[in-house]
């Protein structure tokens, strides 16, 4: 168990945690009491799952700990941590920043990704799945989408962040599609 590995898990039991206190903070605007403390908890709950991305990847490479372990968790951190927050923004009553419509194009892609990557490895097609810079720059507006709504800066806009997010989204879709069609023809 790497320390990268450590991380990577911590980062996967804070899942649950945010998702408890969104849907807490949640219930306390819809019952006309929010507890702003339940949604700043949140907030933080989902930043440190978030920075700890960068600092389990770092610990990998820096303390050369790559593991097939940490290939498997760190997407399932990943995308867990975004679907649910996602999910849970997109879909709450109390929330209107977040179009529905959001949330439902990243969880097609990554579901779009995953079928296709099983599918080939099922083919027995050896796939090399690299993040691509406009994948990661998705990534990075999808959070800084989910940080503005729960932390509520008004430094940014909220839908200005999920344009962009979604624009990137889209396009890093079709460029990991293309490439995994390509690696299929080789």
């Amino acid at each position: 168990m790497t320390l990268a590995n450590q991380i990577t898990i911590l980062r996967i039991g804070l899942i649950p945690i945010f998702a408890a206190l969104a849907r807490a903070y949640g219930r306390s605007v819809q019952a006309g009491a929010p507890d702003e403390k339940l949604r700043r908890l949140a907030a933080c709950t989902f930043l440190v799952a978030a920075v700890s991305d960068g600092l389990d990847g770092f610990a990998a490479r820096r303390l050369n700990q790559k593991s097939v372990l940490g290939t498997i968790l760190d997407p399932i951190a990943d995308k867990g941590l975004m679907l649910v927050a996602l999910a849970l923004l997109g879909l709450a009553p109390w929330n209107r920043q977040v179009p529905r419509w959001y949330p439902v194009l990243v969880i097609s892609r990554d579901t779009v990704l995953g079928i296709g990557y099983w599918l080939l490895r099922r083919n027995r097609v050896h796939v090399q799945v690299q993040p691509s810079p406009i994948g990661k720059m998705a990534t990075v507006f999808q959070l800084l989408s989910v940080l503005e709504v729960l932390l509520r800066t008004g430094r940014m806009s909220v839908p200005g962040l999920v344009r962009v997010a979604s624009l990137l989204t889209a396009a890093s879709g079709f460029g990991y599609v293309y490439d995994g069609i390509t690696q299929a023809r080789h």
